[in-house]
């Protein structure tokens, strides 16, 4: 049983959005796609309230990007972004949703960040997607989405720890940073994960 986890393809994140990553626009039609080749599909939702702690706003006299501690944890302060109810936060109007079964929001303890699907930064709280996986039988987990460098990569990691067989979507993620995604990269593939292109699905 193979999924594929659509990961914050959501308003902010696309070019033009509150935290636009590069291109972000470009793999909504890759995604759209490939969706019928799975059996299975699941979204997640950053969902932030106002008062979120990685906001840059809500740190006297920080800027977007600079970096504090949450909880002990190193954190990149953002600019607000994908706040609870806003149009920001709506999954891409160009999107194929009809086949989502499933939508896991994150980000929405104020006091620490939740890049992965799985948990927060802090592993304290679990969102539930790996036991909805499990109790759809999924073995084999396909990540696409925003940002390959944050939301995609932490969500990678944690599917390998939880066992599933996990790819990633090369061509349909984008990374904030270059670098970032490289480093991110050869972790995923060091913790055996694999990378594949929409191609070789849609060849299947």
């Amino acid at each position: 049983m193979k999924a594929l986890l659509l990961i914050d393809i959501q308003n902010d994140f696309l070019p033009g959005g509150a935290l636009g990553v590069p291109e972000g626009d470009q793999i909504i039609p890759i995604v759209n796609q490939i969706q019928d080749h799975f059996d299975l599909i699941v979204a997640t939702q950053d969902w932030h309230p106002t008062d979120h702690k990685s906001f840059a706003s809500n740190h006297e006299g920080k800027n977007p990007f600079e970096t504090t501690e949450l909880l002990g944890l190193p954190q990149v302060l953002w600019p607000d972004h994908c706040l609870q109810g806003t149009t920001g936060a709506d999954l891409a109007s160009a999107l194929e949703v009809n086949k989502i079964e499933a939508i896991f929001r994150k980000g929405t303890n104020p006091e620490i960040d939740s890049y992965s699907g799985f948990y927060d930064n802090g592993r304290l709280k679990s969102t539930g997607l790996a036991d909805y996986l499990r109790g759809k039988g999924v073995t084999q987990l396909y990540l696409a989405g925003l940002a390959a460098d944050y939301c995609v990569y932490y969500s990678a990691k944690d599917a390998l720890d939880e066992g599933f067989e996990t790819f990633v979507l090369e061509d349909a993620v984008r990374a904030i940073s270059s670098e970032g995604y490289e480093a991110a990269r050869k972790d995923i593939l060091e913790k055996g994960g694999r990378r594949i292109q929409s191609s070789e699905l849609l060849a299947s």
